[in-house]
C-alpha cells in the first residue's frame, strides 16, 4: 500500500488521548516523526488507520529519509525535533542511535532492531529506561540457525559469504553470530561490506572474487531499501541466498528464515498508540520475536538448478511454488 492509497483507505477516527512526556493541549493533533521511511513501513501506517487515527485530521505523519545515505542520519533526527514531533518511530540500528543522539525526553519506538543491548539503545529488554523502546527482529543464535538451514539446501557447500553492514551495530553482532554459526559446520564464511548504495557494486565484485557457494543477506535498512539490487545480483550470479525477510524470497530471493518484518511495524503502531495515550517508553518492554518463518521460494531454486531436499520443504511455513 503506497501513501495514496492509505490516505484514501482511511476511516474517520477519534482524537488521541494525551502523551506519555507531556500532557497534550486540547485539540492538538500529534505529529509522528517516521525517520528514515520506506516502502516496508505500510504496516504501521495501516494498522494506525484500523485504530482510527486520521492522517491529516487526527495525526500528521513527518515522513524523512536518507535515500540509503546513512550520514544523513543526525541531520534528519534534528530536523523532526525542530517540526516538534511527539513521536519518533525508527527501523533499524542506525536510525535508532541517530534518533537517541538527538533527544532524550522525545518517545522514539525502534523497529527490527538486531541487539539494542550490545548496540548502546537500551540497557534491558524488560525495563529499557529512558525514552526508548519497541521490538527487536533477531532472537538467539538465529543467524547460526540460518547458516544451518541454507545448508541443508546445500549439503556440499563449504565457503558462503555474508553481507553486512559494519555501521550497523546490530549488524555486527549478527555477524559474530554467524561467525561462530560457521565455525561450528566448518564453513568458510567470507564477509563483505555494503554500508551505502555506492558500494554495492564493489562489494558484489569482491564477493565472486572468493567465489561463495551461498549467501547470507541481513534485514539492515541499507541492504533492504535497495534489496532488489543484492536479489537480481544474486540471480545473475547463480549464488543462492538466504534473507532474514519473507518479503525478499517473495520478490525471488531463495529463502528466508526470521520473524515476519510487517508484524514488527504493527506491533511497533501499538507502542505509538500506547505512548500518545499517556504510557511511558521507559514502561513498555522491548518486544523479542516468538514466531520464526521459514519460506522457500522454489521458482527460484529451479532458475538455480537446485533441487530443495523434501525434509526442508515440510518444515517450511510457506512454500513458492
Amino acid at each position: 500500500m503506497d501513501r495514496r492509497a492509505f490516505l484514501s483507505g482511511l476511516t474517520l477516527g477519534m482524537v488521541w488521548a494525551p502523551l506519555a512526556a507531556e500532557a497534550q493541549q486540547p485539540g492538538k493533533v500529534p505529529r509522528i516523526g517516521l525517520l528514515d521511511y520506506g516502502k516496508f513501513w505500510d504496516p504501521l501506517l495501516q494498522r494506525l488507520s484500523e485504530l482510527g487515527y486520521v492522517e491529516g485530521r487526527t495525526i500528521v505523519f513527518e515522513y524523512s529519509t536518507s535515500e540509503g545515505q546513512p550520514e544523513r542520519l543526525p541531520t534528519l533526527a534534528q530536523n523532526l525535533i525542530q517540526r516538534r514531533v511527539d513521536v519518533i518511530v525508527t527501523y533499524g540500528t542506525p536510525p535508532t542511535q541517530a534518533a537517541k543522539q538527538a533527544t532524550t525526553t522525545i518517545p522514539i519506538v525502534m523497529v527490527g532492531l538486531g541487539d539494542p543491548i550490545q548496540a548502546g539503545i537500551v540497557t534491558s529488554l524488560a525495563r529499557p529506561g529512558g525514552n526508548i523502546t519497541g521490538n527487536t527482529i533477531l532472537g538467539p543464535d538465529i543467524g547460526a540457525k540460518r547458516l544451518q538451514l541454507l545448508r541443508e539446501a546445500l549439503p556440499k557447500m563449504s565457503r558462503v559469504a555474508m553481507l553486512w553492514n559494519p555501521q550497523n551495530a546490530s549488524n555486527r553482532a549478527q555477524f559474530e553470530n554467524v561467525q561462530r554459526g560457521a565455525r561450528a559446520l566448518g564453513l568458510t564464511l567470507v564477509p563483505v561490506e555494503a554500508s551505502s548504495l555506492g558500494e554495492f557494486d564493489s562489494a558484489f565484485t569482491a564477493m565472486m572474487k572468493k567465489r561463495p557457494d551461498a549467501l547470507i543477506v541481513t534485514a539492515d535498512p541499507v541492504q533492504q531499501l535497495f534489496v532488489g539490487r543484492i536479489i537480481q545480483f544474486a540471480a545473475g550470479a547463480r549464488l543462492p541466498a538466504v534473507f532474514q525477510i519473507k518479503e525478499n524470497v517473495i520478490d525471488g530471493g531463495l529463502m528466508s528464515y526470521g520473524p515476519s518484518l510487517p508484524e514488527l511495524f504493527r506491533r511497533a503502531a501499538m507502542y505509538v498508540d500506547k505512548i500518545l495515550k499517556g504510557t511511558r517508553p521507559s514502561d513498555l518492554p522491548v518486544e523479542q520475536p516468538t514466531k520464526f518463518e521459514l519460506v522457500i521460494n522454489l521458482k527460484t531454486a529451479r532458475a538455480l538448478g537446485l533441487t530443495i531436499p523434501q525434509s526442508l520443504q515440510v518444515r517450511a511455513d510457506e512454500v513458492i511454488r
